[in-house]
């Protein structure tokens, strides 16, 4: 007898948020997060607070925002780095 379609269907090639590789060793990545200007807004504002957030405060800034946790740890790195780089500048 036919397995029920979920048995032998492959799993997404994105699970939250980790990269698989597929068949070919190409790794699949997720599209860019495109932030709207009222997240950029917050993070901007946050950042400007602090740069660097505790996990309850990182948990709580995601939600509030309609984020990932990771969507929100990837940003605040990104950050840190051109901030880094603009001081180095001068």
């Amino acid at each position: 007898a036919p397995l029920p379609p979920q048995e032998h269907e492959k799993p997404p090639a994105v699970a939250n948020g980790e990269l698989r590789v597929n068949g070919k060793g190409k790794k699949l990545r997720k599209p860019r997060t495109i932030y709207s200007s009222l997240q950029l807004q917050a993070l901007n504002q946050r950042f400007q607070q602090t740069q660097y957030l505790a996990l309850p405060e990182r948990a709580e800034l995601a939600a509030q925002l309609g984020l990932t946790q990771t969507q929100v740890k990837i940003w605040f790195q990104n950050k840190r780095s051109k901030y880094k780089k603009i001081m180095k500048a001068g």
